[in-house]
Parts: C-alpha cells; structure tokens; sequence
C-alpha cells in the first residue's frame, strides 16, 4: 500500500470515526439508558436558580461532586452514582478539590452556617482559602444556600429534616435560660461521657496545641477568649456556646470531647470527627477547659494505663 493522498485521507477518517464511535457515540448510547438513583429527585425552581448561581460564581472550578470508592472525608458514606445526575445539564462532577467535595453537603450544616460561611468562609473555618461572598446580598446567599442543601436529593431531605427538628430544640434550650440550656446540652451528650475525665495531663505542650488547634477551628465562631462572640456569631442562632458560663455546671473532658467530635446538630456547632484525630480533640479540650472554663480535670481517676508515651 502506497501513502497516497487519498490513503492519507482515507485512513485519517476512519480514525476520527473510530474515536467519536468510542468517546462520543458508545457512552451516549449509555447512559442514555441511565436510571434514576435511589436518593434522585428534582430540583425546586429555588434550587435550579442557586444552581445557576453556583456555576456564575465559579464553585466547580474548586469543589467536586463526586465521591469516589477511595475517599474517606465528607459523604464517603455512598459512592456517586449516573443516575445521580439525570437532570444536570452540565454535570458538576468538577475535577479540583481546591475544597471538599460537595455531592452530600445538603443538611451537615443548618441554614444560618451556610449565610455565615458564605458571607465569609474564615467566620465558620479560619483557615479557608474560599473567597467571601458577600457581595451576592443575603437574599441571593439565601438561594445559593437552598441549592447547597439540596446536594445530595432524598438523603439531603433527611439531614435537613434533622437539623430543623434539632434546631427548634436548640432555640428552645437556648431561651429557657442559661442553666436550662447547659443541662440540656449535657443530657444529649451519653453518660458515659459525661463522667469520663480527660485522659491526658495538661501539659505546655499540650496546652499550646489545644491553642493552636482553637485558633484553626474554633476562634470564628467562640471568639479569642471563649465567651461565643467570634465574627460568626451575629449570623447564628442559637448563637455559639460562651464557654466561661460553664464552670460549675457539671462539665467534664469527656463531655467537651464528645461535643467536639460529633458536634450539635441543630445548631452552627459542626462535628470534627473528620478533623480532628483523637489526641488533638483532648488537646483543645484541655485548653479550652483551663483557660475559658477555669475547671479542668485533665489526667484524673477514673484512668486507665497512662499511655506509653506520656509525661
């Protein structure tokens, strides 16, 4: 075979038909076929608008939503799957994460998180580097909130469901009075936790991660001196715990370490299950019950086997 022009041609468009075939017509043909998933529904025309918004302002460019068998953070609970995008007219899967991904963001968080993250990230997580969004005005935050908290369709509709039925208790505790909500804190926390010491002595260098570890994660929401005045807190209610009003009132390690861990659902305060590992949890505990609370029983009985390394 000689390399004529018309071989050249010839041969060059079999190979295009080949690749189209392959990219283009195959995966059509389907995922036409595709189904809807068992957690798929609609959109609300709220939704579809901060949808819209989501793509103007450039979200995909930093947070994917597409949980993968490999992840381990945030909704790692269910891998993504086609029929989750039946109607995404362009699919949002994203391919940067600049961010966490978002496919199961809908309902982590109540309402009042989300205006103030957006508002500014720093106010809700001091170490983002996501830009504020001030500027969209309260009630384009409103809407681009009612999309985030759509993401993950049926599931999402649970959590939310969760945290409005959390949040109107919260509200309730919150307004009772002082003890009242203390108590009522304390009581959802197990019991087991709640007699439960922290295990680790209060060490410098404990106390100064704890502080570090307050500063990262704590300091937009409880403020710099644990009192719940942090720049979150006009845009929350029940507004962030003040720490110093709870000497005296029954609290323990475990009990701060417990809340810490799985947070509060109802109210801006998140878990840091995902965070945090163990021993920094303990830390910020110390820290926050020496120096906000002034009632500390790091390293007391009951304990176990001191660790093996440990002063």
């Amino acid at each position: 075979m000689k390399m004529t022009p018309v071989a050249i041609v010839g041969g060059s468009l079999l190979i295009l038909i080949a690749v189209v075939m392959v990219v283009v017509i195959l995966p059509y043909a389907n995922t036409s076929k595709t189904i809807p998933s068992d957690l798929f529904r609609l959109r609300t025309s709220m939704e579809e608008e901060g949808r819209n918004l989501y793509i103007s302002n450039g979200c995909v460019y930093c947070h994917t939503q597409s949980i993968r068998a490999v992840d381990w953070g945030l909704g790692a609970e269910r891998i993504a799957q086609a029929g989750d995008y039946l109607k995404d007219h362009p699919i949002l899967l994203g391919s940067q994460r600049t961010g966490p991904d978002l496919s199961q963001e809908g309902g982590e968080h109540p309402d009042d998180w989300h205006l103030a993250h957006f508002t500014n990230p720093r106010f809700t997580r001091p170490l983002s580097i996501m830009p504020p969004f001030k500027f969209l005005k309260e009630d384009k935050i409103s809407i681009l909130t009612q999309y985030t908290q759509s993401l993950g369709m049926k599931n999402a509709d649970m959590r939310m469901e969760r945290q409005e039925l959390w949040k109107q208790k919260s509200i309730e505790a919150y307004e009772s009075g002082v003890d009242e909500n203390v108590a009522w804190i304390h009581e959802n926390v197990p019991k087991g936790w709640r007699i439960l010491p922290t295990p680790y002595p209060a060490t410098e260098a404990g106390l100064a991660r704890g502080k570090k570890i307050y500063q990262d994660f704590c300091f937009g929401c409880h403020g710099p001196v644990g009192d719940g005045m942090g720049p979150a807190q006009p845009y929350l209610y029940p507004p962030p715990l003040n720490f110093t009003i709870l000497k005296g009132r029954g609290i323990s390690g475990g009990i701060i370490y417990y809340q810490i861990m799985n947070g509060i659902t109802g109210t801006a305060m998140p878990y840091f299950k995902r965070d945090l590992e163990s021993e920094k949890i303990w830390d910020v505990g110390n820290y926050i019950a020496k120096y906000f609370i002034d009632q500390i029983d790091a390293n007391m009985e009951p304990k176990g086997i001191d660790a093996a390394y440990e002063p």
